[in-house]
């Protein structure tokens, strides 16, 4: 596939918000905020102190045999399995709900740029080992985000009665029934068929949603050496349940949390606010939050409720009952996983810097946090109709209001810019404005005040004629409108809103070489990546 890449700031996009862009400039606002700066010399720090917070490797690797049991794995998944048990090896780590048929495209780019990062770090530290690691947010209870995708433009909805974490809900036939109506669209392109069949096979009915998942993501991405991990298991929750004690203990994670958003509140727009005990009972098919009265914990939608030494005890007990929220999650993924680096968008980026004063008080290593790739795909056709239009691609961010004024004033045969005009009435005011102060100081100020006026009501014909110009361009107009709905669905980011069904179905596995191919390290910008084939 022949395939041109190019990049460019995420400040010159304008889909991110200050706080990610300030990031990524690593502003001062930010510094106390997060532990490694997005290096060469944040990954050597990063490796130096995570050494000093050992985890429990022995049961990693029996839980991720046991998660793979039943799995052909490829030489490249096993060797990484066996590596993890060597005080040598890290993870760089990404981390998704399983959003049925991975959801929008961004879920596929943060996988990928966990291999990416994970390939050029075994390559410049050949004395350690480098494993990419999904981890799997199965216990999300959200079902109307996670239970739809976009595809070329039509949104497809799971429709189950089904309730409580997305990951234990089971393949019904609502949602075989996707996969038919999927078929009809991708059934046509040369490798439509293909993903089909391992939509079929990934999900069975009768399967959970988190099995599904890791099926699907490791037919696409087992050849890279990718190993998912399903956290909600009791090997793996029993390392967390003396957090799990210390939150319902002490309600810890608040206060901090709540500091920490106080002070990035003087600059940003935060999110993560958090509650007083941010953890979930889990139990079947339920999910709640768990509350304090005065003198009990209780799950209200359970009818449940606890002695204090009594929900103590039901944490050693049954450690899969107790889910994690958005604040405890994060420190649960670094429990379990030598991780050095987590990569997240921009979303996620704003809440882990919530979180480094949690993870000092949990005694939690605090990860080298990475702003995931972001791509933008275009096809001949498209690059095309905006060399006809006079236009690259990177002028898209620009919006259609801009692009289309700027090709009116460059097409069109008449003077629509009073540049030139403006000018000469600004040295004419100025005459007027020093002979009248001559007169009186007054009258100098009551010229600039006439200038205002007069500049206002030119500006305001400028606009008029550039109006009265455009209705010469309307074919233009409709079709700059189709090109960038095209690229900009929603007037969103492609990544943000459609599926890579319909890239895969047209090219493959090598699509997802292509975006491997164009992902960058630690560089942090935008990818435009055109598709020549």
């Amino acid at each position: 596939m022949d395939i041109n890449c190019e990049y460019v700031s995420y400040s010159s996009t304008g889909f991110f918000t200050p706080l990610t862009v300030d990031y990524i400039n690593e502003s001062e606002h930010l510094r106390s905020f997060f532990q490694y700066p997005v290096s060469a010399l944040g990954i050597k720090e990063a490796i130096a102190a995570r050494q000093h917070f050992p985890i429990n490797r022995e049961i990693l690797v029996a839980e991720l045999r046991n998660q793979y049991s039943g799995f052909t794995l490829t030489d490249r998944q096993v060797r990484n399995i066996d590596a993890l048990l060597l005080d040598s090896t890290f993870t760089v780590t990404t981390a998704h709900q399983p959003v049925i048929f991975t959801g929008p495209l961004y879920f596929i780019y943060k996988i990928i740029h966990a291999i990416k990062l994970a390939d050029l770090l075994n390559s410049e530290h050949p004395e350690n080992t480098f494993v990419p690691v999904f981890y799997m947010g199965s216990e999300d209870a959200d079902i109307d985000e996670l239970g739809q995708l976009n595809l070329n433009g039509e949104k497809l909805l799971w429709t189950t009665d089904q309730t409580g974490a997305v990951g234990r809900m089971k393949v019904d036939q609502p949602l075989l029934q996707l996969i038919d109506a999927m078929a009809g669209q991708l059934g046509i392109h040369a490798h439509g068929k293909e993903l089909i069949e391992i939509f079929r096979h990934a999900y069975k009915l009768g399967e959970s949603i988190q099995q599904s998942t890791l099926h699907l993501i490791n037919e696409l991405f087992r050849n890279y050496g990718l190993l998912v991990v399903i956290p909600d298991s009791v090997p793996l929750k029993s390392q967390f349940t003396h957090i799990v004690t210390k939150e319902l203990s002490e309600h810890f994670s608040h206060p901090i949390v709540a500091d920490s958003i106080r002070q990035l509140s003087a600059h940003y727009k935060t999110q993560a606010v958090g509650r007083d005990i941010n953890l979930f009972y889990l139990f079947d098919n339920v999910r709640e939050r768990i509350e304090r009265t005065s003198s009990k914990f209780v799950v209200k939608s359970l009818g449940k409720e606890w002695e204090p030494e009594a929900m103590l005890q039901e944490a050693q007990t049954f450690p899969e009952r107790f889910s994690a929220n958005v604040i405890l999650r994060p420190l649960f993924q670094e429990l379990i996983l030598p991780n050095i680096i987590f990569i997240g968008g921009g979303g996620e980026i704003a809440y882990w810097l919530e979180l480094k004063n949690l993870f000092k008080a949990a005694g939690i290593h605090y990860p080298l946090l990475v702003l995931r790739n972001s791509f933008l795909f275009w096809n001949n056709d498209q690059q095309k109709q905006l060399e006809k239009f006079g236009f690259v691609m990177p002028d898209l961010f620009k919006g259609y209001h801009l692009l289309i004024n700027e090709l009116v004033n460059r097409e069109s045969n008449h003077q629509l810019q009073l540049t030139g005009e403006k000018q000469q009435m600004h040295q004419l005011y100025k005459i007027l404005q020093e002979l009248a102060g001559k007169i009186d100081s007054t009258l100098a100020a009551h010229a600039v005040g006439l200038q205002h006026k007069a500049n206002e009501k030119i500006e305001a014909l400028e606009r008029k004629m550039l109006r009265a110009e455009k209705r010469k361009f309307e074919a233009h107009q409709r079709q700059l409108k189709k090109l960038l709905q095209q690229l900009f669905p929603t007037n969103g980011l492609q990544e943000r809103v459609e599926n890579f069904s319909m890239f895969y179905a047209k090219y493959g596995p090598d699509w997802l070489k292509t975006v491997y191919n164009c992902s960058l390290g630690l560089e942090q910008r935008f990818a435009m990546v055109g598709l020549k084939r």
